[in-house]
């Protein structure tokens, strides 16, 4: 997701976007340690995303 996409959403949305792409990455961080993933970048991009939530998520809570 890109930052402005991001900074749209309302607290609660960012809140429900948070919980899903934080299950996706636990999911494709377990097939990856069974097996590699095809295009290992998708994790750290995923991380980022995260990092990205989170961080407007708190801005919009103060």
């Amino acid at each position: 997701m890109k930052k402005a996409d991001i900074k749209n959403l309302s607290a609660g949305d960012i809140q429900n976007k948070l919980t899903e792409i934080r299950a996706d990455f636990n999911k494709m961080k377990m097939s990856h340690s069974i097996s590699p993933i095809e295009n290992p970048i998708q994790i750290r991009d995923m991380r980022k995303t995260i990092a990205r939530l989170e961080t407007e998520l708190t801005l919009k809570q103060q």
